[in-house]
């Protein structure tokens, strides 16, 4: 999969768009106040924004790359409420862009600029409905963000494992909508394989109820996995059940110098080899990732010698003192140049903070044309060679930032000029560098 350009934004002529003539003559301030005066007939006007200054936010992405325009925000409290404003606006021909927490990175989240759409926040549909310790599972509206939903699974001595660097503000719907993986996946899956139920508005306003808690369920179609990773363009999900897991009682992460990806992807195989399900997590990251984090994100540290190549590592439910024994074979097996385990929970955070604010420390040095890259996981380092290459030569001095899920082969792949000042002009070479 490759996010270079950005989609069209979900249901611009596709699924919520309706192709059928309005039944009225709308148009202009006239119409905009028809729909308006509609949908705060539904939500409450309070919830309703048509106030630029209000709107703003909305139709702006989270890098600050993409603006649209939008006639207004609509914040349905209930599931009720999305079905009819879903019907108000087939009814009206208008299309919409359903949104959770826009921290989307390639726009997917982002009205056009035609001006037509609605956008759609589920923010206020935000109850943890209940935790069902007993059959691992958590029934939730589709606003939760997903630190909520983490919290809650842990407050009942669960894990919820989806864990993502903007899991203080997404949410699980735009999670489920873009199928989101994260830094788990090796160890528990993308959100499609944590999700046992779901719950649709689809695109004539119906409600589709599949909000089931069966671990086994072979009674025909999963029509649930089509919604999951559809962003928005089939249904807008407004309520799910989730899998939990038992909480991990120990955790040992550390952070591991290797020469290349080749070394790294050995290293991801030795530890598997070793450890299995244990390693829940296996992040590559670069040396320029590393030292953006160092230069724009205030208290970083190296933590090891530098390094072009280094891992973050982790293990649950295994003793510190067995990954320190496995890390030392590896040090004599010239696989790792060197290593830290953290030993506190404050070290812990501090490792994961370097890896978690790339993305952060990109945007203050200003936009880059950024791709989320799936290969095989022995792939990694042909990938990184030839695209390397190919960039470079065509495209001399870009700074290639690539990071990210080397255990299951999703990396980050990013590329910006050095000097910001240069990156108008670059950026203007996005499908060329697509195309490479």
């Amino acid at each position: 999969m490759l996010k270079g350009n950005p989609p069209s934004p979900p249901c611009q002529g596709g699924a919520f768009s309706a192709d059928r003539p309005p039944s009225l003559k709308r148009g202009g301030w006239e119409g905009l106040g028809f729909l308006a005066n509609t949908l705060a007939e539904i939500v409450g006007s309070a919830n309703v924004l048509t106030d630029p200054a209000d709107i703003a936010p909305f139709v702006t992405d989270w890098r600050g790359r993409y603006r649209g325009v939008a006639q207004c925000v609509v914040r349905p409290g209930n599931t009720a409420e999305v079905s009819a404003v879903v019907k108000a606006c087939v009814a009206a021909n208008t299309p919409i862009v359903p949104q959770g927490g826009n921290t989307s990175l390639c726009g997917a989240a982002t009205p056009d600029e035609a001006g037509r759409a609605i956008v759609l926040s589920l923010a206020r549909m935000n109850q943890i409905v209940t935790v069902d310790a007993q059959n691992n599972a958590i029934f939730l509206e589709a606003g939760c963000t997903l630190a909520a939903v983490q919290e809650a699974a842990r407050a009942a001595d669960r894990l919820f494992p989806l864990a993502l660097a903007s899991e203080g503000t997404c949410q699980i719907g735009g999670n489920l909508s873009t199928n989101a993986g994260g830094v788990q996946v090796l160890r528990y899956g993308n959100t499609r394989e944590l999700t046992l139920g779901l719950e649709v508005v689809l695109p004539n306003g119906d409600v589709w109820n599949g909000l089931r808690a069966l671990r086994k369920d072979n009674t025909g179609y999963d029509l649930k996995q089509l919604f999951i990773g559809a962003e928005g363009t089939l249904g807008i999900i407004t309520a799910a059940v989730l899998k939990l897991f038992p909480l991990p009682k120990l955790q040992t992460t550390c952070w591991l110098n290797v020469a290349t990806p080749s070394v790294a992807v050995d290293l991801l195989n030795a530890a598997k080899n070793s450890f299995d399900a244990q390693l829940t997590a296996f992040e590559l990251v670069s040396e320029a990732a590393l030292g953006l984090v160092l230069k724009n994100i205030p208290d970083s540290a190296r933590p090891t010698s530098a390094s072009p190549w280094y891992v973050l590592a982790e293990f649950s439910d295994v003793a510190a003192s067995t990954v320190e024994n496995w890390l030392a074979d590896m040090l004599s097996m010239g696989l790792l140049s060197d290593a830290v385990l953290a030993q506190s929970e404050t070290q812990t955070r501090k490792l994961w903070a370097l890896r978690e604010n790339i993305s952060e420390a990109q945007k203050i040095e200003g936009i880059s044309i950024k791709h989320d890259i799936s290969v095989p996981v022995s792939r990694i380092p042909d990938f990184l060679k030839q695209a390397d290459t190919a960039l470079l030569k065509a495209f001399p001095g870009i700074r290639v930032v690539a990071f990210g899920h080397l255990g299951d082969g999703n990396l980050h792949y990013n590329l910006s000029q050095p000097d910001a000042l240069e990156n108008t002009a670059f950026i203007d070479s996005q499908p060329e560098v697509n195309r490479l």
